[in-house]
Protein backbone atom coordinates (compact mmCIF):
# COMPACT_ATOMS: atom_id res chain seq x y z
CA UNK A 1 0.00 0.00 0.00
CA UNK A 2 1.37 3.38 -1.05
CA UNK A 3 1.07 6.03 1.67
CA UNK A 4 1.56 9.75 1.19
CA UNK A 5 2.34 11.32 4.57
CA UNK A 6 1.50 14.96 5.38
CA UNK A 7 3.15 16.73 8.33
CA UNK A 8 4.97 19.93 9.23
CA UNK A 9 5.86 19.90 12.94
CA UNK A 10 7.90 17.90 15.41
CA UNK A 11 4.71 16.10 16.43
CA UNK A 12 4.62 14.54 12.94
CA UNK A 13 8.07 12.94 13.03
CA UNK A 14 7.55 9.85 15.25
CA UNK A 15 4.37 8.86 13.36
CA UNK A 16 6.23 9.28 10.06
CA UNK A 17 9.12 7.13 11.23
CA UNK A 18 6.75 4.44 12.51
CA UNK A 19 5.31 3.77 9.02
CA UNK A 20 8.20 4.98 6.84
CA UNK A 21 8.59 1.64 5.05
CA UNK A 22 5.15 2.14 3.48
CA UNK A 23 5.52 5.87 2.77
CA UNK A 24 6.24 6.73 -0.85
CA UNK A 25 6.19 10.53 -0.47
CA UNK A 26 6.18 13.17 2.27
CA UNK A 27 4.32 16.47 1.86
CA UNK A 28 5.21 19.39 4.14
CA UNK A 29 4.79 23.16 4.35
CA UNK A 30 7.56 25.06 2.62
CA UNK A 31 10.32 26.36 4.89
CA UNK A 32 10.12 30.05 5.75
CA UNK A 33 13.02 32.50 6.10
CA UNK A 34 13.94 33.24 9.72
CA UNK A 35 16.31 35.58 11.50
CA UNK A 36 18.05 38.72 10.37
CA UNK A 37 19.85 36.86 7.61
CA UNK A 38 16.54 35.43 6.32
CA UNK A 39 18.02 31.96 6.14
CA UNK A 40 15.68 29.07 5.43
CA UNK A 41 14.90 27.08 8.57
CA UNK A 42 14.08 23.51 7.52
CA UNK A 43 11.22 22.03 9.53
CA UNK A 44 11.68 18.75 11.39
CA UNK A 45 9.57 16.75 8.96
CA UNK A 46 11.72 17.85 6.04
CA UNK A 47 14.84 16.79 7.95
CA UNK A 48 13.28 13.42 8.79
CA UNK A 49 12.23 12.82 5.18
CA UNK A 50 15.77 13.48 4.01
CA UNK A 51 17.16 11.20 6.71
CA UNK A 52 14.76 8.45 5.61
CA UNK A 53 15.54 9.16 1.94
CA UNK A 54 11.90 9.70 1.08
CA UNK A 55 10.68 11.87 -1.81
CA UNK A 56 9.58 15.28 -0.51
CA UNK A 57 7.05 17.81 -1.79
CA UNK A 58 7.08 21.28 -0.22
CA UNK A 59 4.12 23.61 -0.70
CA UNK A 60 2.76 26.90 0.59
CA UNK A 61 -0.75 25.91 -0.47
CA UNK A 62 -2.49 23.33 -2.61
CA UNK A 63 -2.68 25.94 -5.38
CA UNK A 64 1.07 25.52 -5.88
CA UNK A 65 2.06 23.61 -9.01
CA UNK A 66 4.17 21.28 -6.84
CA UNK A 67 1.03 19.99 -5.12
CA UNK A 68 -0.04 18.30 -8.35
CA UNK A 69 3.01 16.07 -8.01
CA UNK A 70 1.16 14.12 -5.30
CA UNK A 71 -0.77 12.41 -8.12
CA UNK A 72 2.43 10.86 -9.46
CA UNK A 73 2.83 8.69 -6.37
CA UNK A 74 -0.52 6.94 -6.95
CA UNK A 75 -1.48 7.00 -3.27
CA UNK A 76 -3.67 4.36 -1.69
CA UNK A 77 -3.78 6.14 1.68
CA UNK A 78 -3.12 9.62 3.03
CA UNK A 79 -1.91 9.92 6.63
CA UNK A 80 -2.07 13.50 7.90
CA UNK A 81 -0.54 14.52 11.24
CA UNK A 82 -0.04 18.15 12.28
CA UNK A 83 0.21 19.37 8.70
CA UNK A 84 -1.04 22.94 9.09
CA UNK A 85 -2.95 23.30 5.81
CA UNK A 86 -6.53 22.40 4.87
CA UNK A 87 -6.49 19.55 2.34
CA UNK A 88 -8.93 20.36 -0.51
CA UNK A 89 -11.46 17.99 -2.04
CA UNK A 90 -9.46 17.25 -5.19
CA UNK A 91 -6.55 16.01 -3.07
CA UNK A 92 -8.77 14.04 -0.64
CA UNK A 93 -10.14 12.15 -3.64
CA UNK A 94 -6.68 10.98 -4.77
CA UNK A 95 -6.03 8.00 -2.44
CA UNK A 96 -7.85 4.87 -3.54
CA UNK A 97 -8.57 3.78 0.04
CA UNK A 98 -8.96 7.16 1.67
CA UNK A 99 -7.40 9.94 3.79
CA UNK A 100 -6.82 9.58 7.54
CA UNK A 101 -6.06 12.41 9.94
CA UNK A 102 -4.42 12.19 13.38
CA UNK A 103 -5.80 14.74 15.88
CA UNK A 104 -4.47 15.12 19.45
CA UNK A 105 -7.78 15.55 21.29
CA UNK A 106 -10.94 13.63 22.10
CA UNK A 107 -12.93 14.78 19.10
CA UNK A 108 -15.37 16.42 18.77
CA UNK A 109 -13.71 18.41 21.57
CA UNK A 110 -11.02 20.90 20.55
CA UNK A 111 -11.36 20.83 16.81
CA UNK A 112 -8.92 23.15 15.09
CA UNK A 113 -5.18 23.92 15.11
CA UNK A 114 -4.28 24.07 18.83
CA UNK A 115 -6.00 21.30 20.83
CA UNK A 116 -3.08 20.47 23.12
CA UNK A 117 -2.44 24.08 24.06
CA UNK A 118 -6.07 24.62 24.95
CA UNK A 119 -6.26 21.45 27.01
CA UNK A 120 -3.39 22.85 29.12
CA UNK A 121 -4.82 26.40 29.20
CA UNK A 122 -8.15 25.11 30.46
CA UNK A 123 -6.54 22.95 33.13
CA UNK A 124 -7.95 19.71 31.70
CA UNK A 125 -6.84 16.51 33.42
CA UNK A 126 -7.57 14.44 30.32
CA UNK A 127 -7.14 14.67 26.57
CA UNK A 128 -6.59 12.00 23.92
CA UNK A 129 -5.80 10.86 20.40
CA UNK A 130 -8.37 10.54 17.63
CA UNK A 131 -7.98 9.23 14.07
CA UNK A 132 -10.66 10.23 11.60
CA UNK A 133 -11.51 9.74 7.95
CA UNK A 134 -10.90 13.20 6.53
CA UNK A 135 -13.49 15.25 4.76
CA UNK A 136 -13.52 18.87 3.61
CA UNK A 137 -14.75 20.16 6.97
CA UNK A 138 -12.39 20.85 9.84
CA UNK A 139 -11.91 17.73 11.99
CA UNK A 140 -15.49 16.52 11.38
CA UNK A 141 -14.80 13.11 9.82
CA UNK A 142 -15.90 9.73 11.10
CA UNK A 143 -13.84 8.41 14.02
CA UNK A 144 -11.91 5.20 13.29
CA UNK A 145 -9.84 5.15 16.51
CA UNK A 146 -9.85 7.04 19.79
CA UNK A 147 -8.13 6.66 23.14
CA UNK A 148 -7.86 8.78 26.26
CA UNK A 149 -4.67 10.19 27.76
CA UNK A 150 -3.97 12.09 30.95
CA UNK A 151 -2.60 15.60 31.13
CA UNK A 152 -0.03 15.35 33.90
CA UNK A 153 0.07 17.98 36.63
CA UNK A 154 2.48 20.74 35.63
CA UNK A 155 3.01 19.29 32.13
CA UNK A 156 3.87 21.78 29.41
CA UNK A 157 3.17 21.74 25.69
CA UNK A 158 6.52 20.16 24.83
CA UNK A 159 5.96 17.28 27.22
CA UNK A 160 2.35 16.63 26.25
CA UNK A 161 3.08 16.85 22.53
CA UNK A 162 6.03 14.47 22.85
CA UNK A 163 4.00 11.91 24.79
CA UNK A 164 1.02 11.94 22.45
CA UNK A 165 3.23 11.85 19.36
CA UNK A 166 5.10 8.83 20.72
CA UNK A 167 1.80 7.10 21.43
CA UNK A 168 0.57 7.78 17.88
CA UNK A 169 3.77 6.17 16.60
CA UNK A 170 2.94 3.06 18.65
CA UNK A 171 -0.62 2.62 17.42
CA UNK A 172 -0.36 3.87 13.84
CA UNK A 173 1.37 0.84 12.24
CA UNK A 174 -1.35 -1.49 13.51
CA UNK A 175 -4.11 0.75 12.18
CA UNK A 176 -2.38 0.98 8.81
CA UNK A 177 -2.01 -2.83 8.72
CA UNK A 178 -5.72 -3.21 9.45
CA UNK A 179 -6.68 -0.78 6.68
CA UNK A 180 -4.33 -2.55 4.28
CA UNK A 181 -5.90 -5.92 5.05
CA UNK A 182 -9.56 -4.95 5.35
CA UNK A 183 -10.00 -1.61 3.63
CA UNK A 184 -10.96 1.65 5.29
CA UNK A 185 -12.46 1.25 8.75
CA UNK A 186 -16.12 2.33 8.76
CA UNK A 187 -15.81 4.40 11.92
CA UNK A 188 -18.50 6.24 13.85
CA UNK A 189 -20.08 9.64 13.32
CA UNK A 190 -19.00 12.39 15.70
CA UNK A 191 -21.50 14.08 18.01
CA UNK A 192 -21.28 17.41 16.20
CA UNK A 193 -23.51 19.12 18.76
CA UNK A 194 -20.79 18.58 21.37
CA UNK A 195 -18.03 20.14 19.25
CA UNK A 196 -15.70 22.81 20.61
CA UNK A 197 -13.12 24.74 18.58
CA UNK A 198 -9.62 26.11 19.12
CA UNK A 199 -8.24 29.21 17.40
CA UNK A 200 -4.95 29.85 15.64
CA UNK A 201 -2.45 30.95 18.28
CA UNK A 202 -1.12 34.49 17.87
CA UNK A 203 1.92 36.13 19.42
CA UNK A 204 -0.32 38.46 21.41
CA UNK A 205 -1.81 35.48 23.27
CA UNK A 206 1.53 35.04 24.99
CA UNK A 207 1.43 38.36 26.84
CA UNK A 208 0.85 37.85 30.56
CA UNK A 209 -2.03 39.75 32.14
CA UNK A 210 -1.08 40.24 35.78
CA UNK A 211 -4.74 40.79 36.69
CA UNK A 212 -5.16 37.02 36.30
CA UNK A 213 -4.44 34.54 39.08
CA UNK A 214 -1.18 32.65 39.47
CA UNK A 215 -2.67 29.27 38.44
CA UNK A 216 -4.07 30.69 35.20
CA UNK A 217 -0.77 32.37 34.34
CA UNK A 218 1.11 29.14 35.06
CA UNK A 219 -1.11 27.32 32.54
CA UNK A 220 -0.45 30.07 29.99
CA UNK A 221 3.30 29.63 30.45
CA UNK A 222 3.02 25.84 30.10
CA UNK A 223 0.72 25.98 27.05
CA UNK A 224 2.81 28.46 25.06
CA UNK A 225 6.32 27.27 25.97
CA UNK A 226 7.05 26.21 22.37
CA UNK A 227 5.42 29.26 20.74
CA UNK A 228 4.88 32.14 21.15
CA UNK A 229 6.32 31.79 24.72
CA UNK A 230 4.60 33.74 27.51
CA UNK A 231 6.09 37.20 27.97
CA UNK A 232 5.90 40.35 30.03
CA UNK A 233 7.85 43.61 30.26
CA UNK A 234 10.46 44.56 32.84
CA UNK A 235 11.67 48.17 32.80
CA UNK A 236 10.31 48.46 29.26
CA UNK A 237 12.16 45.39 27.94
CA UNK A 238 10.43 42.20 26.90
CA UNK A 239 11.05 39.24 29.17
CA UNK A 240 10.03 35.74 28.07
CA UNK A 241 8.90 33.32 30.77
CA UNK A 242 9.67 29.69 29.91
CA UNK A 243 8.70 28.09 33.20
CA UNK A 244 6.69 29.09 36.26
CA UNK A 245 4.64 27.54 39.05
CA UNK A 246 1.69 28.85 41.01
CA UNK A 247 2.27 28.79 44.75
CA UNK A 248 -0.54 27.18 46.69
CA UNK A 249 -0.22 29.70 49.51
CA UNK A 250 -2.54 32.70 49.47
CA UNK A 251 -0.92 36.05 50.04
CA UNK A 252 -2.18 39.58 49.70
CA UNK A 253 0.37 41.86 48.13
CA UNK A 254 0.81 45.47 47.18
CA UNK A 255 -0.24 45.00 43.58
CA UNK A 256 -0.47 42.72 40.57
CA UNK A 257 2.80 42.00 38.75
CA UNK A 258 5.02 43.18 41.61
CA UNK A 259 8.17 41.13 42.18
CA UNK A 260 7.78 40.14 45.83
CA UNK A 261 10.93 38.18 46.60
CA UNK A 262 13.70 35.83 45.50
CA UNK A 263 14.32 32.17 46.37
CA UNK A 264 16.96 29.69 45.23
CA UNK A 265 14.52 28.47 42.57
CA UNK A 266 13.58 31.82 41.09
CA UNK A 267 11.55 34.88 42.04
CA UNK A 268 7.95 35.46 43.14
CA UNK A 269 5.45 37.73 41.43
CA UNK A 270 2.21 38.86 43.06
CA UNK A 271 -1.17 38.19 41.42
CA UNK A 272 -4.73 38.70 42.65
CA UNK A 273 -4.84 34.98 43.53
CA UNK A 274 -1.56 33.70 44.91
CA UNK A 275 2.07 34.10 43.99
CA UNK A 276 3.66 33.00 40.72
CA UNK A 277 7.10 31.48 41.17
CA UNK A 278 9.04 32.30 37.98
CA UNK A 279 11.65 29.64 37.22
CA UNK A 280 13.18 30.35 33.80
CA UNK A 281 13.35 33.57 31.80
CA UNK A 282 15.01 35.36 28.92
CA UNK A 283 15.33 39.12 28.94
CA UNK A 284 15.33 40.87 25.57
CA UNK A 285 18.72 40.50 23.84
CA UNK A 286 20.00 38.25 26.63
CA UNK A 287 20.40 34.50 26.97
CA UNK A 288 17.81 32.16 28.44
CA UNK A 289 18.59 31.33 32.07
CA UNK A 290 17.28 30.19 35.40
CA UNK A 291 15.23 32.88 37.11
CA UNK A 292 17.35 32.77 40.29
CA UNK A 293 20.54 33.50 38.32
CA UNK A 294 18.72 36.26 36.47
CA UNK A 295 17.46 37.79 39.73
CA UNK A 296 20.97 37.73 41.22
CA UNK A 297 22.27 39.73 38.30
CA UNK A 298 19.43 42.24 37.95
CA UNK A 299 19.86 45.04 40.44
CA UNK A 300 16.78 46.14 42.35
CA UNK A 301 14.46 43.47 40.93
CA UNK A 302 12.38 43.09 44.11
CA UNK A 303 9.65 45.71 44.18
CA UNK A 304 9.60 46.27 40.42
CA UNK A 305 6.30 45.84 38.56
CA UNK A 306 6.03 43.61 35.51
CA UNK A 307 3.73 45.09 32.88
Amino acid sequence: MNIVFFGSSGFSVPPLRSICERVTCVVTKRSKPKGRGYLLDDNEVKKAARDLRLPLIEINSFKDEEAQGIRDFKPDLFVVASFGLIVPRWALDLPTVGPVNVHPSLLPLYRGPSPMQWAILNGDEETGITLIIMNEKMDEGRIIYQERASVKKGENMAGLSGRLSARVAEILPGIVDRIDAQGMIEGTEQRHEDATYTPIITKEMGRIDWLKGAAEIERQVKAFVMWPVAYTFLDGRMMKVFDAEAEEITRKGTGQGVVAGITKEGFFVETPAGLLKVLEVQLENKKRMGAYDFAQGYRGLVGKTLR
